[in-house]
């Protein structure tokens, strides 16, 4: 099974970090290559404990709808959110978030089988690992500028 691990230093408090990391909004923002957007479940603000959001993106030029639900929270140290529905057999994604200094460390751990067996396999080692791990680098490259700039502002609640 692919695992993806991909770690991050941010100049930033972990609890901006967390929040812009379960963020509806930055994430569709972060993914306007794909045309992905929130269609149902949480369609704007945070994610919390057992929230679900249905995306519609293009991947590989096929419109499809992919639905993730968080099942583990505890800020501002970690959550992951796992697949409900969509072309995925199974993931879960976590998100691990540790304050060093002024340094976030942000480490996602992203852990897939795809579907059909011997032939998934394949596509996961030829193509889909390689793309869901430029597809996360720049979802995280998006939160590194947001937390570490005043645009963390455009998806945070004011407090």
């Amino acid at each position: 099974m692919p695992v993806i691990v991909i770690t991050t230093e941010i100049t930033a408090p972990v609890q901006r970090v967390f929040d812009l990391s379960r963020s509806v909004d930055l994430h569709a923002a972060s993914t306007a290559q794909t045309g992905e957007r929130a269609v149902a479940g949480v369609t704007s603000g945070l994610m919390s404990l057992g929230q679900e959001v249905t995306w519609r993106a293009r991947h590989f030029g096929i419109w499809q709808y992919l639905t993730s639900r968080i099942t583990a929270f505890d800020p501002p140290t970690h959550f992951r959110d796992s697949f409900v529905r969509g072309a995925f057999r199974r993931f879960d994604h976590d998100h691990f978030f540790s304050q060093q200094g002024e340094i976030t460390v942000m480490r996602d751990v992203f852990d897939f089988p795809s579907p059909l067996g011997i032939l998934g396999r394949i596509v996961d080692s030829l193509i889909l690992k390689r793309y869901l791990r430029h597809f996360l680098t720049i979802r995280n490259a998006m939160i590194k500028e947001a937390a570490e700039t005043d645009a963390w502002q455009r998806y945070l609640p004011k407090t």
